[in-house]
C-alpha cells in the first residue's frame, strides 16, 4: 500500500470568503490558518501547498477579548541599533486593520517558504466590497 501524493494538476483550489465581524481573532485566525494549509482536506500533504484561497472581509469589525484592546502591542525592528518600533492595538485598528489579521494568520502557518506561499493565498479587506467576484468565492461560516 502505498502514499497518496497528490501531483500540482490534481489540486483544485476552491476560493471561501469568510466574514471577519463580531469575531474573535486568534480563533478566526486559527480557522483561517488550517484552511490555508489544507488540513480540511482529505488530500492532505505536510510539505505541499494543497490549501484553498481565502478572502476576508469586513477586517474592521474584528473583536478581541478581554483587556487586550488595551495591552495588546505590537512589535517590530527596523534592522537599525535603536530601531525597535511599537504600535498598540487601537492605533493599528484605525490605521490598517488587515495587517491585524494577517499578522495572526501568519505566525499560525509555517515558517518556511511554504508557509509564504501559504500567506499569499489570504486576501484581507476593511469593508464588506472585495474585487474577486470573477473567482466566485463560497460563503463559509467559521463558528
Amino acid at each position: 500500500m502505498s502514499t497518496f501524493f497528490p501531483k500540482a494538476g490534481e489540486i483544485a483550489r476552491k476560493w471561501y470568503v469568510v466574514d471577519a465581524s463580531d469575531q474573535a481573532l486568534g480563533r478566526l485566525a486559527s480557522k483561517i490558518a488550517l484552511i490555508l494549509m489544507g488540513k480540511e482536506s482529505p488530500k492532505y500533504t505536510p510539505f505541499l501547498d494543497t490549501g484553498d484561497h481565502v478572502v476576508v472581509i469586513n477586517a474592521d469589525k474584528i473583536k478581541i477579548t478581554g483587556m487586550k484592546s488595551e495591552q495588546k502591542a505590537y512589535h517590530r525592528y527596523t534592522g537599525y541599533p535603536g530601531g525597535l518600533r511599537t504600535e498598540d492595538y487601537r492605533k493599528r485598528l484605525v490605521r490598517k486593520p488587515e495587517l491585524i489579521i494577517e499578522d495572526a494568520v501568519k505566525r499560525m502557518l509555517p515558517k518556511t517558504k511554504l508557509g509564504t506561499h501559504m500567506l499569499s493565498k489570504l486576501k484581507v479587506y476593511r469593508g464588506d466590497k472585495h474585487p474577486h467576484i470573477a473567482q466566485k468565492p463560497e460563503a463559509k461560516a467559521l463558528a
